[in-house]
């Protein structure tokens, strides 16, 4: 039988997991702690929704096609906005909106890699981007992190080869958390603009960070659309996480071939998702801070209950944004821990084998906690549980 593209890459790791559940009943006095997925499961502040809703009922326009590369509006104002948050000079033109943010990473890597090439992925790597790599026959170079999670400069430039195209880097990180130090991002940067590489950014979580003033200035750089691919989503900030709005922002040129990609599987943003990025980005900022007051202070609720874990020799590698990354301390490997976990202590979790390769064992002793649906009442429940945990 032939080996198809998408045989050559794993399961979805969430869809899997929810299988985990089939079957398992939960009691009324211990309800399932679901901390498996990264979304927010309520639903966009109600003035949103009911802009949304005024405009699917009275502008035609919600229902048609628009431009491939998004809505004039919406790339003007996102660019501004990033302008703002970078405080850098982005030009409309730099923008394109997509279909949520894994379509902006898959549209890059199709714009700017052919088959057998590389990419180079800092492990533990978010899924996602390694299944796209594996679908579009790009071979995904796992770089090693240190104890913080935090990737080396040096072993990346270690792994160039002329086959490599692009280094890709997640912050705050997914699933680590750790938010990357201005000064480490510039390097990788400086890096891949030595080499003729691409720089892939996956700020999905920047509006969580917990640092004040731009996360980093890869936007003041002179010629920075030359290598640096910027790649946001709306759906965390705004909670539109089922009407996938995303966006790229780098140069012009390369959204001309982003726009090839784009035209052939969605042809175009969904329009009412594109209004409501908008609409959110104009009428929201005071909300959106107060989500991350709340996120912020769930952090710190993490922090607070840390020493019940680390009495029982778990280890905390990252902390930030919607997740917390932990060493645990069990004689058995976390896949078999976080399938166990389901029936015996009613949390569902990820293990660190969905976020490393098969040959590093670093996965075997690794969970992935998001941590984002939680209250501090929710956090507290889940320490006490996976305190009392024995195996």
């Amino acid at each position: 039988m032939t080996r198809t593209r998408t045989a050559a890459t794993f399961a979805p790791p969430v869809m899997e997991a929810r299988r985990w559940l089939e079957g398992v009943d939960f009691s009324e006095d211990r309800p399932l702690i679901n901390v498996s997925q990264a979304a927010p499961v309520d639903p966009p502040p109600l003035g949103l929704r009911q802009a949304m809703a005024a405009f699917a009922v009275t502008e035609d326009s919600a229902h048609l096609y628009g431009p491939v590369l998004g809505n004039p509006d919406l790339r003007a104002e996102l660019a501004t906005q990033i302008g703002q948050h970078y405080a850098a000079e982005v030009a409309p033109d730099q923008v394109a909106i997509t279909s949520g943010c894994n379509q902006a990473f898959a549209a890059t890597i199709s714009a700017i890699t052919d088959e057998g090439d590389e990419v180079i992925l800092p492990t533990p790597w978010y899924f996602n981007h390694k299944m796209w790599l594996d679908m579009a026959g790009v071979r995904a170079v796992d770089l090693k992190t240190d104890n913080s999670l935090l990737p080396d400069v040096d072993a990346a430039c270690a792994l160039i080869t002329d086959k490599t195209r692009a280094i890709a880097l997640v912050t705050p990180n997914n699933p680590g958390g750790v938010e990357y130090p201005s000064d480490l991002v510039r390097a990788f940067y400086d890096l891949a603009r030595e080499t003729g590489l691409r720089l892939l950014v996956d700020e999905t979580y920047r509006d969580f960070d917990s640092r004040s003033g731009p996360p980093h200035e890869l936007f003041q750089q002179p010629g920075w659309d030359n290598t640096l691919v910027h790649l946001y989503s709306f759906s965390k900030a705004y909670r539109l996480t089922g009407h996938r709005v995303g966006a790229i922002a780098t140069g012009a040129d390369l959204l001309s071939e982003v726009e090839k990609f784009l035209d052939t599987v969605a042809i175009c943003p969904s329009q009412i998702g594109q209004f409501s990025a908008l609409w959110g980005m104009q009428n929201l900022s005071q909300w959106v801070a107060g989500e991350r007051d709340e996120i912020l202070d769930r952090r710190v609720a993490i922090q607070e209950q840390l020493p019940r874990l680390t009495d029982k020799g778990w280890r905390l590698l990252g902390l930030g944004a919607y997740f917390a990354y932990f060493e645990h301390p069990f004689d058995i490997p976390s896949d078999e821990l976080a399938r166990r976990l389901v029936p015996e202590a009613g949390i569902l979790l990820l293990p660190g084998t969905m976020f490393m390769p098969e040959d590093d064992l670093a996965g075997k002793r690794q969970v992935r906690i998001a941590f984002a649906n939680l209250d501090r009442a929710g956090i507290a429940q889940l320490f006490k549980r996976l305190e009392a945990l024995s195996f």
